[in-house]
């Protein structure tokens, strides 16, 4: 069972009113470093990639400087970043990209941004949303959880949900709905103990063990 778009809708406004700022938590100078910074956030919290790229943005911040950097000095300056190896890979092949096919220039296209290593749907419909405002919908682990525990979704991977939300979710509320369910997740609809006593949204969600103690 499913809940239907007026209780969705519902939900995302009550979001709103307990989540005053729903935005990324990852600092960045740009488009660029939005997007390098979504690449490595993989597997790695956004805290982690702050403290490791705050330095790194001061001096480096346009996909030329990756390029001249070259892979093994990008392995060293992000080896404090779990898979750094591939990571590094990545961000000098997709800044090589940038380079020689979009003047280097962040796409603003989902079917041009997969196309860069290290970059899958996630990490595209992440940038789309926070860098170009469209009506797009990311889906991490939290909102993967969080989607399927109070009835928004019932997919069993990322794209299913994906294309749930997409449509039991009004269009002018997307710009937000993917922080929202997120940071959520992150600090109420936790994985292994749920905040359901501080959850404004308990009287809609379908959760079936909802705790309360």
């Amino acid at each position: 069972m499913l809940l239907n778009e007026t209780k969705a809708k519902k939900i995302l406004l009550l979001l709103k009113k307990s989540i005053k700022n729903p935005k990324t938590s990852l600092k960045y100078r740009n488009y660029f470093t939005l997007l390098t910074s979504v690449v490595l956030s993989a597997q790695c919290t956004d805290t982690n990639v702050n403290n490791v790229t705050k330095d790194i943005y001061k001096k480096y911040y346009k996909p030329e400087h990756f390029v001249k950097l070259g892979e093994n000095k990008i392995k060293h300056l992000i080896k404090k970043i779990g898979l750094f190896n591939t990571k590094a890979k990545n961000l000098y092949l997709l800044s090589k990209l940038l380079v020689t096919e979009y003047k280097s220039k962040v796409p603003n296209d989902f079917n041009e941004l997969i196309k860069l290593p290290g970059v899958g749907r996630k990490t595209a419909n992440v940038v789309l949303n926070e860098a170009f405002n469209q009506p797009t919908i990311a889906v991490d682990t939290h909102v993967f959880r969080v989607s399927n525990r109070v009835g928004l979704s019932n997919g069993k991977n990322p794209e299913q949900v994906e294309r749930d939300l997409l449509k039991i979710l009004p269009i002018k509320h997307l710009s937000k709905a993917h922080h929202l369910i997120l940071l959520h997740g992150r600090y109420i609809c936790k994985a292994r103990n749920p905040l359901c006593k501080q959850c404004n949204i308990n009287k809609i969600c379908l959760y079936k063990n909802k705790k309360y103690e």
